[in-house]
């Protein structure tokens, strides 16, 4: 599943709002098939916010090493690896 960019929150809070505004009109001029299809949408835009809100403020970058195989079938990071000596 895509995760939204945090940069976006307030697009996507832009694009939740039009949604609201266009699910009301629709329902004034009794279009219920745009009614049901916006739901949709706004269903989708409540996720994407809801997302971004489980996401943790700090996200890093972690290094996880770059696996290798032994001639025992064992898996080492090359950190876990010595230095090469010499040169």
């Amino acid at each position: 599943m895509l995760c939204p960019d945090p940069d976006q929150r307030m697009r996507l809070v832009e694009i939740r709002d039009n949604l609201h505004a266009r699910i009301a009109e629709a329902e004034r001029e009794g279009w219920l098939g745009e009614v049901e299809g916006l739901k949709i949408s706004l269903a989708g835009a409540e996720e994407k916010l809801a997302q971004l809100d489980r996401r943790p403020a700090n996200r890093g970058v972690v290094d996880l090493g770059i696996p290798t195989v032994t001639h025992t079938g064992s898996t080492k990071t090359l950190r876990d690896r010595p230095a090469p000596s010499g040169p």
